[in-house]
């Protein structure tokens, strides 16, 4: 147990995250999933396949855990609670709710045990090529000791603060970047009703002040390029993540009227059966004619 890693969560992200960390960590990784296929392939490439969450948390100094919403970590933590010991660390690298992260977080350190929020950010791309964003909620020394670890698979590590810090600045983050794919989809509509070419404009916006990450990938990407893959950043953890920033505005007492009318598209999106497509596509909602059947 002296080292090694867990890993809970093969998806589209934690599959190439794992699978830095097992080639770069130099230590020995023990892996569970519901699905069979990336435990194979994982275990293809050197990881140990666990029975059950409580065996990982049983041969592992430091888990990691890469699970899709809030609701997927309480049924793990539940798993996690019993087995935990004295001294290991969960790391966990999904976009969570702030306050069920430092209830998490409490009940560890009742136990001796950390939890720390490092929620990631960029693409699947950024994820197999060991360059994704991570925010770190955690004290100084506790960062000081996962660093190492999380650099693994991520080239940009920010310490945000304490305990839940790393998940309000990515729920932030996300907050900011569905906003702005939206402004991305609005002009691209517009550009094509007035005779512009859609690829064009982005390539021209991002030599000025409209420039951005959300432009070059999720505008050009998906939005010019018409592309909404299933197995993505869907709309339902769009609207899920978004949730997340308009709980923390109305705890805050403010009113965020731009995400309170992205959460309305989101809405309006999934009630059209697009809730499993990449969310850039709510341009289909902007400009329906754009995008012919």
């Amino acid at each position: 147990m002296s080292g090694s890693i867990g890993f809970i969560g093969l998806g589209v992200m934690g599959e190439p995250i794992c699978r830095n960390l097992l080639r770069k960590s130099g230590r020995a990784v023990l892996v569970f999933d519901l699905a069979a296929e990336p435990l194979a392939r994982i275990a293809a490439d050197g990881a140990t396949v666990a029975k059950s969450v409580a065996d990982v948390v049983g041969g592992s100094e430091t888990i990691f855990l890469c699970l899709p919403s809030a609701r997927h970590v309480m049924s793990v933590f539940e798993n996690i609670l019993p087995a935990i010991k004295r001294g290991q660390t969960v790391i966990d690298l999904g976009t969570s709710d702030v306050g069920q992260t430092r209830s998490f977080a409490k009940q560890l350190a009742d136990k001796g045990a950390l939890w720390i929020d490092a929620p990631i950010a960029r693409t699947r791309q950024a994820a197999q090529d060991g360059t994704l964003s991570v925010m770190v909620g955690a004290s100084a020394e506790q960062f000081a000791v996962v660093e190492p670890l999380i650099r693994h698979f991520a080239t940009d590590v920010t310490l945000c603060g304490g305990t839940g810090a790393g998940q309000v600045t990515k729920i932030l983050n996300n907050m900011v970047l569905f906003e702005t794919v939206n402004a991305l989809a609005e002009a691209v509509a517009l550009a094509k009703h007035n005779g512009v070419d859609p690829k064009l404009l982005l390539e021209t916006l991002s030599k000025g002040s409209a420039d951005s990450f959300a432009l070059r990938n999720h505008g050009m990407k998906a939005i010019v390029a018409r592309e909404f893959p299933l197995r993505a950043f869907s709309t339902e953890y769009a609207m899920k993540d978004l949730s997340y920033a308009l709980e923390l505005g109305a705890q805050a007492g403010l009113n965020l009227r731009g995400a309170a009318l992205m959460r309305e598209m989101f809405q309006e999106t999934i009630d059209k059966g697009m809730g499993d497509a990449y969310f850039p596509v709510i341009a289909k909602l902007i400009d329906p004619s754009g995008f012919p059947q």
